[in-house]
C-alpha cells in the first residue's frame, strides 16, 4: 500500500501542480495587513504558513458562513470541506469523528474545548459559528497546543476587534424547513453582533438563539433520536458572546473574551426501533423521554496580552477559565450500566449521567529573530493546564466516573532557520510534557462485576486511587524547499500527546486489586506523525498532495461495551493515508472548480505482539472520500454546488485473527449541497439546500457500529432548505 500511495502522490503532484488549502488558501483567508499573508495563530508562530512544515488549511468567514447555512454547525462545515475528516453523525455527540483517523483537538482562540479525563465528545458544540471569524486547521499529530490533537487541531478564531470608529455590527435572521415543510421540522435562528470603538478602547457584544426542528430523511420519515448521547435536532441553543479590548500601545493590546453557549433538547420525541435486515432506520414519534433531555453547556473567559514588537519580538500571553456541563439522556431497560438490585429491581432503575469539567490554564510565548543571526527565528514558551472532571448519575446521585484531577506543565521551544534566501527552511523544536493525574479511592457501579454468561455477582469493586505522573519529551522537525514563490515541498515529523479517556477506563474496572498508581491503561498516548507534501499556489491553481503515516504504541481504540456505551482498549495503532486537493480558477470570471480526495487505512494489534493485524472499524476511522465543488463569486452573487462521495469500505483481519463483523461494512453514499447568496442594497439574502437530490442513506457511524442495536440505526438528513438574511453595518 505504501508504494502505491507514494506513486499516486507523485503522480498527483505532477498532474495538479497544486496546494492544500482547498476550502480557502491561507493567503486569501484573512487580512493580516496590506498584501501580507495570514498568520495562523494555532501554529504558535508569526511566520507565514508557507514557512512551516505543516499541512495547514484556513476556512475564512465567507466560506464558513456558506457552509453553516447549509449544514448548521462549524463541525459540519469542517467535515464537509476536509476530505480526511470523517462524516459527522449529525448528532450532538462527535464520538468517533476523526481527522486523519485520530481525534482532533477543538479549540477556541487556542483554548482547548476537550475534557481530557472523560471525553464527552461535545467539544464541537461550544460556540455558535456566528461568532467565529475563521477556522484554522493543522493536520496530523502535534503538540503545538498541548494535550490533544493526535489527529490535528481545529482552532476557531472568534470575531476580532472593530476596525472603524463608532458603532458597527451584523444581524442575521434565518429559517429552515425539511423538504415537505412539516410543522415540527421548521427551525429558525436570530443573531446580533454589535461593536463599538472609541480611541484605544473597543467593545463587542452579541447573542444568538436557534431552534432546530426534528429532522427528516430522504424518504420523508422522521430521523430517530439518540436520547442518550444527545441531539442537535428538536433542540434550542443560545450563545452570549462579549469582547473588551484596549490598545495599551501601538503594538500592545489587552483583550478579555467571554462566551456562554448552551444547547439542550426539547424532549418532544422518543425513538422507535429500526430494522437493519429490512433497511428500516430508527425513527421517532411524539412522546416524553424519561429524565432530563440531553444538553451541553460551556462557559469560558480568557484574558490575553499581546505585543507584536516587545523587545523586537512577538509576545503572546493568555490565561483562561472554562467549565462545561454535559448532560446525557437516559433510557430505562437498555442501559444495563446503571442497574443495581440494591437500589431497585433490575430493569426498573432509571438513571442518566452528567459530565462536569472545569479547566484553568495559561499560555505564554515569545518569538523573535535571533540578534546577529536574523535568519534564525526562535520561540520560547510555557503552557499550564489544570482540569477537574467527574461523571455523575444525576437521578440517584451516584458517581460513575470518580472526580479526577489533571495537571499539565509544559515548557517548549521552536526554531526556524531560513537558508539560501528562503529556498530552504529547516524547522524543529521540543516540548517537555509533564502530566499528573489524581484520582481518589472509589467503588465502581454494581454492574461492572456482573456478566450474564460468566459472573452473576452484582456489587462493583473497590479501586485504590493514586497520583501517577507521566512525562515525555516531544520533538518535531521538518524541511521545506521552495524553489519558486508559491511552490514548495516539505517533509516533517511531529509527536502528539494526549490522555486516553480515563473516565471510560476507570468506570469499567471489574477486577479487584487495581491500583491507579500503577494501572498502565491510563498511560498517555504518544502518536508519531510523518508526512511529505507538495503544494502549489500559483496562477490559477491552488492545490496539494500529502502522504502521511502515524503510529502509537498504546493507542486508544473504542470498542462496544455495556448497552450502547463504548469502552477503551489500549492497542498499537498504525494509520497511513493520502490526501489530494486541487482548486483552479476557470476562464469565467469568479468561477472556480475543486476536487479533493482522501484515502485512509488504519490497523491495530489485537494480540499484543506489536504487529498490527486488524483493520480499524468505522468507530475509529473515516471512509475514503472524493469531494467535488464549483464556486462562483462575482459582483453581488456568490454560490456553491458541492458533492461528497463517501466510498464503500470493508473491514478485515489477517489470517488466524478474529474477523471483524461484516455487518459493519460500509456501502457508501453520495450527498450534494447547494447555496446561493445575493447582496442587495440592504444586506444579503441566501438560499441553501442540504442534500439537494433528497438522497436516502444510512449515515457512516450508524452503518459501521452496533449491528444488533435497533435504536442506533440512523438515516442521514434528507433535503432541507435554509433561507437567511444578514446585514452588516
Amino acid at each position: 500500500m505504501v508504494r502505491k500511495a507514494i506513486h499516486i502522490l507523485l503522480s498527483s503532484a505532477t498532474l495538479i501542480a497544486g496546494g492544500h488549502a482547498f476550502a480557502q488558501s491561507p493567503e486569501e483567508a484573512a487580512d493580516a495587513g496590506p498584501g501580507g499573508p495570514i498568520i495562523v495563530t494555532a501554529a504558535r508562530s508569526i511566520l507565514p504558513a508557507n514557512a512551516l512544515p505543516l499541512t495547514i488549511d484556513v476556512i475564512d468567514k465567507d466560506a464558513l458562513d456558506q457552509q453553516i447555512a447549509i449544514s448548521g454547525s462549524v463541525t459540519d462545515a469542517v467535515a464537509t470541506l476536509t476530505p480526511s475528516f470523517s462524516p459527522t453523525r449529525q448528532k450532538l455527540s462527535g464520538a468517533g469523528e476523526t481527522l486523519r483517523g485520530r481525534s482532533p483537538l477543538y479549540a477556541i482562540n487556542g483554548i482547548p474545548q476537550s475534557t481530557p479525563l472523560r471525553d464527552g465528545a461535545r467539544d464541537g458544540f461550544t460556540i455558535d459559528g456566528f461568532f467565529v471569524d475563521r477556522v484554522e486547521l493543522i493536520f496530523g499529530s502535534n503538540a503545538l497546543q498541548g494535550i490533544g490533537g493526535t489527529g490535528g487541531i481545529v482552532n476557531q478564531v472568534t470575531v476580532g476587534a472593530p476596525k472603524v470608529e463608532g458603532l458597527s455590527g451584523r444581524v442575521l435572521v434565518q429559517g429552515t424547513a425539511d423538504n415537505d415543510v412539516h410543522s415540527d421540522g421548521i427551525g429558525g435562528k436570530l443573531g446580533g453582533l454589535f461593536q463599538y470603538k472609541v480611541g484605544d478602547f473597543d467593545a463587542t457584544i452579541g447573542a444568538t438563539y436557534e431552534k432546530r426542528g426534528v429532522y427528516y430523511d430522504g424518504r420523508g420519515d422522521r430521523i430517530g433520536l439518540n436520547l442518550t448521547q444527545g441531539e442537535t435536532q428538536d433542540s434550542q441553543a443560545t450563545n452570549i458572546f462579549a469582547r473588551l479590548g484596549y490598545a495599551v500601545s501601538a503594538t500592545g493590546r489587552i483583550d478579555l473574551i467571554a462566551s456562554r453557549f448552551e444547547l439542550k433538547g426539547e424532549g418532544d420525541f422518543v425513538a422507535v426501533e429500526g430494522n437493519r435486515l429490512t433497511g428500516q432506520p430508527t425513527g421517532a414519534v411524539r412522546g416524553t423521554p424519561p429524565g432530563d433531555p440531553a444538553a451541553n453547556r460551556t462557559e469560558s473567559i480568557a484574558l490575553s496580552y499581546t505585543d507584536s514588537a516587545l523587545g523586537g519580538g512577538n509576545f503572546v500571553s493568555q490565561i483562561f477559565f472554562n467549565r462545561s456541563r454535559d448532560t446525557f439522556g437516559g433510557e430505562l431497560a437498555p442501559i444495563a450500566s446503571f442497574q443495581d438490585p440494591s437500589i431497585a429491581p433490575v430493569n426498573t432503575l432509571f438513571d442518566q449521567s452528567q459530565n462536569r469539567s472545569r479547566k484553568i490554564g495559561a499560555k505564554i510565548s515569545y518569538e523573535r529573530a535571533v540578534p546577529g543571526f536574523e535568519a534564525l527565528t526562535a520561540t520560547l514558551g510555557f503552557d499550564a493546564l489544570w482540569d477537574k472532571t467527574q461523571q455523575q448519575l444525576i437521578a440517584t446521585g451516584r458517581v460513575w466516573v470518580p472526580p479526577a484531577e489533571f495537571r499539565s506543565l509544559a515548557p517548549f521551544t521552536q526554531a526556524n532557520l531560513k537558508l539560501f534566501d528562503g529556498l530552504v527552511r529547516v524547522a524543529g523544536g521540543a516540548r517537555w510534557e509533564n502530566v499528573q493525574i489524581k484520582i481518589d479511592d472509589f467503588h465502581t457501579l454494581a454492574q461492572t462485576t456482573r456478566t450474564l454468561a460468566v459472573n452473576p455477582y452484582w456489587g462493583g469493586v473497590d479501586v485504590a486511587g493514586g497520583k501517577p505522573k507521566f512525562d515525555d519529551l516531544l520533538i518535531n522537525g521538518g524541511l521545506i524547499i521552495e524553489p519558486w514563490q508559491g511552490i514548495r515541498a516539505y517533509a516533517s515529523y511531529a509527536e502528539g500527546y494526549t490522555a486516553p479517556d480515563v473516565g471510560r477506563i476507570t468506570r469499567s474496572i471489574n477486577q479487584t486489586g487495581v491500583d491507579i498508581d500503577n494501572y498502565l491503561a491510563i498511560e498517555p498516548i504518544v502518536s508519531n506523525n510523518r508526512e511529505v507534501g507538495i503544494e502549489v499556489k500559483r496562477g490559477p491553481f491552488d492545490g496539494s498532495a500529502t502522504y502521511f503515516w502515524s503510529s502509537s504504541d498504546k493507542g486508544q481504540l473504542l470498542v462496544p461495551g455495556t448497552g450502547r456505551n463504548f469502552d477503551v482498549q489500549r492497542q498499537r495503532i498504525e494509520i497511513e493515508g493520502l490526501e489530494v486537493n486541487l482548486r483552479a480558477q476557470m476562464p469565467i470570471e469568479g468561477l472556480k472548480l475543486g476536487i479533493g480526495y482522501a484515502h485512509i487505512q488504519g490497523r491495530y494489534d489485537t494480540n499484543a505482539d506489536d504487529v498490527v493485524d486488524t483493520d480499524l472499524d468505522g468507530v475509529n476511522i473515516s471512509p475514503d472520500r472524493v469531494n467535488l465543488s464549483a464556486t462562483y463569486n462575482h459582483g453581488p452573487v456568490s454560490a456553491i454546488l458541492q458533492t461528497q462521495y463517501y466510498l464503500s469500505r470493508s473491514f478485515h483481519a489477517d489470517a488466524g485473527r478474529p474477523q471483524p463483523d461484516q455487518r459493519n461494512n460500509f456501502g457508501g453514499y453520495t450527498v450534494t449541497d447547494a447555496s446561493i447568496r445575493y447582496q442587495t442594497g440592504l444586506g444579503g439574502v441566501r438560499l441553501s439546500v442540504q442534500n439537494l437530490f433528497d438522497t436516502f442513506y444510512i449515515d457512516y457511524s450508524s452503518d459501521t457500529r452496533l449491528p444488533t442495536d435497533k435504536l442506533a440505526y440512523f438515516a442521514g438528513r434528507g433535503r432541507s432548505f435554509t433561507l437567511s438574511w444578514d446585514y452588516s453595518f
